[in-house]
């Protein structure tokens, strides 16, 4: 293949793959990267509606009083005597209860005496992702946000859910210095049940544990079921950039069919797909950076769920059938909540398959490995924005070979392109004979024209794999580089280090060999310049790290060019 076709090809190529992407985060629900779309509003009234859930079986429609023609088709069996949790209050977008405060050494929790439900969720080290001045809000009850953490009874009528009023029954709303643990308690009676919610958190942990006593108060045999689920909008969080997007919505993970990503518009066209049965796992709502999740009772049978409640508001957790209990027996059962930041190590620790959250797509086999590496060298570094250089510096020791390769082929190539050039000018006319002639001057010259592309594809994955490494990790977030980068997850604010890209890129530019066809000699140079211009807006650990990269292939090549005696 001549250097002409190859480069029309390569063109060909880059746009349509910026095209493909494009068209990929619409295809799943993501806004489009260059025309995103307007969010639709949280809904005003989120607890008139009775909506059939999106993604129950049909048999829990029949306690429901919703009607089984609005259920997907094709879902597992239900729990026995399965019913549905109910709706949330429209009082719960924003509660006109004064909330309950509880403070720990990362948290700020609000908790809303109706249910005793986590109705918002301050971090306390996490800044937010717009205004740095505060802390980020992951759990909220407000006008633009509705994202709560629910549980309660079903089964049987009037058994208390995250409807029914409680009472704090333990003094302590604050993690006291020296102290590792803060409990905190509910209790409130219904039916024929009493149910006692206890929270439990630990100094440092983003971890909650959530035990629910039940006590048959009744003088009949009760079968109450437990349900936990997650209350949230179907908006992207505020800040994230239009010039890439990450995945926003529920998460299932179970033992057999692993991580399970549902995309809110599926669960509108009821197409959502997800294992319904299973004896531990868990559920969640995930967004970049940061999620929700409820973990199951280890080796207990349970629903999973996820349905939408109303206009632009969706529900996911599980449901999980407890013992029958005989009047006045009591049985306990102990969840574990998780609100906080894709910390992959803390993750791993927590439960299997927990740390799948933090998504690096189809290139995770790639990718973990390569985080591990960045980790490593940050605790010899103490940087996370050096230890992304080392990295860099790392994978072209690694790619060496291969680099040389490429660059000593582009060398030959760079060397015989005036003797190209002065043949096509001289065959103008003859297209057979310069496909010829170029082919002997290829052989002559011991050229491959294909050599500075397939090794530079080799590394292809490589590299994308340490995008999505340094786009997901949450470990970025706040972290300093020097000088005037104080966030490597944010834009560089003074725009240096896009600039200093674009300049790196226009170099490798003129280090390659130039095309013959005056045309493709200019897209050359403005391709390097539309692709940098994205860089404008990306994080600036991502831009520190092509950077790095550019300028180490920039060494390199011109190296290998002065050894060839190439200028």
């Amino acid at each position: 293949m001549n250097d002409i076709k190859r480069t029309i090809l390569w063109v060909v190529f880059g746009f349509s793959m910026v095209l493909l992407w494009d068209q990929w985060q619409i295809y799943n629900g993501h806004p489009a990267t260059f025309l995103p779309q307007a969010k639709p509003p949280v809904t005003a009234n989120a607890g008139a509606s009775n909506a059939a859930p999106a993604a129950l079986p049909a048999a829990s429609q029949a306690n429901s009083g919703v009607p089984s023609s609005s259920v997907s088709s094709g879902a597992a069996p239900a729990v026995a005597g399965n019913n549905l949790p109910p709706a949330p209050n429209s009082a719960a977008l924003v509660p006109a209860r004064e909330l309950i405060d509880v403070t720990t050494d990362v948290y700020k929790l609000g908790f809303d005496p109706e249910g005793g439900t986590l109705v918002r969720a301050e971090l306390l080290k996490q800044r937010d992702i717009v205004n740095k001045d505060i802390n980020m809000v992951l759990l909220d009850s407000s006008k633009d946000r509705l994202y709560n953490a629910q549980t309660g009874l079903i089964g049987a009528a009037g058994l208390p859910n995250h409807k029914t009023r409680m009472t704090l029954v333990t003094p302590a709303r604050a993690l006291k210095d020296g102290a590792d643990t803060l409990t905190v308690r509910f209790e409130a009676a219904g039916g024929d049940a009493k149910l006692a919610k206890t929270y439990t958190f630990k100094r440092g942990s983003y971890a909650i544990g959530v035990t629910h006593e039940v006590t048959n108060i009744g003088a009949a045999e009760l079968k109450p079921q437990l349900y936990v689920q997650l209350i949230r909008d179907g908006n992207k969080p505020e800040g994230e950039s239009k010039f890439y997007s990450t995945f926003t919505g529920p998460v299932v993970f179970t033992d057999t069919k692993k991580y399970q990503k549902i995309d809110f518009a599926k669960i509108e066209k009821n197409t959502d797909e997800f294992e319904k049965l299973a004896s531990s796992g868990y559920v969640g709502m995930v967004q970049h950076y940061f999620f929700s999740a409820w973990l199951a009772t280890d080796g207990a049978p349970h629903e999973n769920f996820i349905r939408k409640v109303d206009t632009n508001l969706y529900s996911a957790g599980m449901i999980e059938s407890m013992k029958p209990m005989a009047a006045g027996q009591s049985q306990t059962v102990s969840n574990t909540l998780y609100v906080g930041p894709q910390e992959e190590k803390n993750l791993e620790a927590l439960a299997p398959g927990l740390e799948l959250v933090k998504d690096y797509g189809y290139f995770t086999i790639l990718s973990k490995p390569l985080f591990w590496v960045i980790d490593q060298l940050h605790k010899m570094i103490g940087n996370w924005g050096w230890a992304i250089v080392a990295v860099v510096v790392l994978l072209k020791i690694v790619f060496y070979w291969f680099n040389a390769k490429a660059y000593q082929s582009m060398g030959k190539m760079k060397a015989i392109n005036p003797k190209i050039m002065e043949m096509r000018e001289r065959l103008k006319d003859k297209p057979q004979e310069i496909q010829k002639e170029m082919m002997r001057i290829y052989k002559e010259e011991k050229v491959n024209p294909m050599g500075g592309c397939l090794p530079i594809i080799i590394q292809i994955p490589v590299f994308i794999a340490l995008y999505w490494v340094l786009l997901s990790s949450v470990e970025f977030r706040g972290a300093p580089w020097m000088l005037w980068i104080h966030d490597l997850s944010a834009p560089d604010p003074f725009f240096i280090l896009p600039v200093l890209m674009t300049g790196s890129s226009l170099l490798q530019t003129w280090l390659n060999p130039t095309p013959p066809d005056p045309m493709q000699a200019k897209m050359m140079w403005i391709m390097p310049l539309m692709f940098s211009f994205m860089f404008f807006f990306f994080p600036a650990g991502l831009v520190l790290y092509w950077l790095t990269n550019n300028l180490l292939s920039i060494t390199q090549q011109w190296v290998i060019n002065k050894r060839l005696g190439v200028s």
